[in-house]
């Protein structure tokens, strides 16, 4: 196992990249444009803003949020802006938490191994 501070020195790295994406997922609204995208396919700014309570300003600005997160990327059809997922970066977020899961598992399991080795001793 790495020791405090190779640890400290990944999370920290990873977090600086991983920040602005987990700003981006942090809004219900920007969630529900997503899940929107991802159930639906790549959908234009006047679509995705027929549903919502909204304005149409709104739903583009939190577009460009995501878009500059890297969670989707839009093109130009005509006079229109579609806008569509973009899968790596919530693959990139799994994987980041995933390996902040495994330091907290490893971590948990040294607290429990220091602990009932204590425990030992007092008997």
């Amino acid at each position: 196992m790495g020791s405090w501070s190779t640890f400290h020195a990944i999370a920290t790295r990873n977090a600086e990249g991983a920040a602005p994406l987990f700003a981006a997922l942090g809004d219900s609204t920007r969630l529900a444009l997503l899940a929107r995208l991802s159930r639906d396919g790549p959908q234009s700014i006047a679509t995705l803003a027929e549903d919502t309570t909204i304005s149409r300003q709104a739903v583009t600005k939190h577009l460009q949020v995501l878009e500059e997160a890297g969670l989707t990327a839009s093109r130009r059809e005509g006079r229109e802006r579609i806008f569509e997922l973009c899968p790596k970066q919530l693959a990139a977020a799994h994987r980041y938490l995933d390996q902040i899961g495994r330091q907290w598992d490893a971590a948990l399991a040294r607290l429990q191994t220091h602990v009932e080795g204590e425990e030992e001793r007092e008997t």
